[in-house]
Parts: structure tokens; sequence; C-alpha cells
């Protein structure tokens, strides 16, 4: 496994109302790795960008919250503008492993336009999924399947890379986390060539209480049909 320290690699991490403790840890983590970090503060109640002038990052902010699509959208833009040759989106809440960082870009390396993580190629992963959790997923790569025409073996996890050709083709309109489906019919208009590879999700009480609801998961199939019709 070779480990890139390109300064044409960006990681994109959104942040909303993050706890300041485990925000910091997630940062200085993926600092050890000596790529770029760009920091999309979403309209958090306390700005970050004084809490983080310690940390050498690329700091953005929305002065309102417009959700976790246009954030990503919004590190997105600024990659381009620095010349990014891959870009990854890593999640604030310590969910993601910086370790598996590599993995994601050795796959890119092999001639793959973007790579997605599953939490569902391993037993190990899949094991560590509360039951409720795996249930919503299924249901959501149906949901994917028949908006996207994409049936993947895993849905709306939010660790991945994009190559350059990938950063140019996606452009997110849902602002919302429904852009994890938006992103996999990007892909196929496209004809991005994608990968799914295995990664662990960490989930601890913390991540849980900040992840998707069931109730919100009706909210991202209700805009998927509102913009399908408009």
């Amino acid at each position: 496994m070779v480990m890139y320290m390109s300064a044409n690699t960006y990681i994109i991490i959104p942040c909303y109302n993050e706890a300041a403790a485990v925000l910091r840890q997630t940062l200085n983590e993926l600092l050890e790795l000596r790529h770029e970090l760009i920091l999309v503060d979403d309209g958090s109640q306390v700005p970050l960008r004084e809490e983080l002038a310690d940390l050498p990052l690329h700091i953005l902010r929305h002065p309102v919250n417009l959700g976790q699509g246009a954030a990503l959208q919004t590190g997105m833009d600024y990659a381009k503008t620095l010349n990014a040759e891959r870009v990854l989106h890593f999640d604030a809440d310590g969910q993601h492993r910086p370790e598996d960082i590599a993995r994601f870009i050795d796959s890119l390396e092999e001639g793959y336009d973007i790579v997605l993580g599953s939490r569902f190629l391993r037993l190990e992963d899949s094991g560590a999924l509360p039951a409720r959790k795996k249930i919503l997923l299924q249901a959501a790569r149906l949901v994917n399947l028949v908006f996207t025409g994409l049936w993947l073996t895993d849905a709306h996890n939010g660790f991945r890379a994009l190559n350059r050709r990938a950063l140019q083709a996606i452009n997110l309109q849902e602002n919302r986390m429904a852009h994890a489906t938006e992103i996999l019919g990007q892909i196929r208009r496209a004809r991005l060539k994608v990968k799914e590879i295995p990664t662990l999700i960490n989930y601890s009480e913390y991540s849980l209480r900040k992840g998707q609801k069931i109730s919100n998961s009706l909210n991202i199939l209700l805009d998927l049909i509102l913009r399908k019709l408009l």
C-alpha cells in the first residue's frame, strides 16, 4: 500500500455543530497523514475559524446551515480552484478511519474515477452495524437502484474518493442528505468508473446520536421524488 502525501490531495470535511473534542481529534488524526484538509463549517452556532486557528486547515463557512450536500459541493468547488488531483469526503464525527484513506487513494491509482466505502463487503464491518441501521441501509439500496440504476452493496456511506475527472463531473444540487443518492445518478450519467471497497465505521454513542434518523430518511425520499417530478 502506497502512502500518498501530495499537496494535490484534499480531504473535505463537512461540519455542523460538532463536539469540539471529537472534531479536534478527527482533524489531528487526519493531519498526521499530511494531506490538505478543507473544513466546511456549515453554519455552526459557534464559528470554527477562530477555534481552530492553530491548525493548518482551509476553513470555509456557510453563514447559515445548508446541509451536508451543500457543504460537500462548497468544498469540491474550492478544491477545483486549487487544481486538486483527488478529493476525499470524510465525516467529522469520528466514524471514519484515517488509516483507510491510503486504500481509497490506491484504488483511484488503479484507474477508478470514484471509490465508495462499503460496510457490507466484510463480515466484521457489517457485524458492527446496529440492527435497525442494517435494515434502513438495505431499504436505501433499493431506493438508490430505483432512482439511479446503480446496485451497490452499501448506501449513504459518506466515505468517498474522487479523481479529477469525477470532481469535474459531480455537481450536487441536493443540499441535504439526498445528495448521497444524487451522486450515484451523476456517476452513472457521466459513466464514471466506480469501485466499492470495504471500510469499518466506528459507531460511538456520539456518532449514533448525530446519525441518520428514520424520519429523516422519509424526508430524503420525498426530496428525491420531488426532484424527479420537477
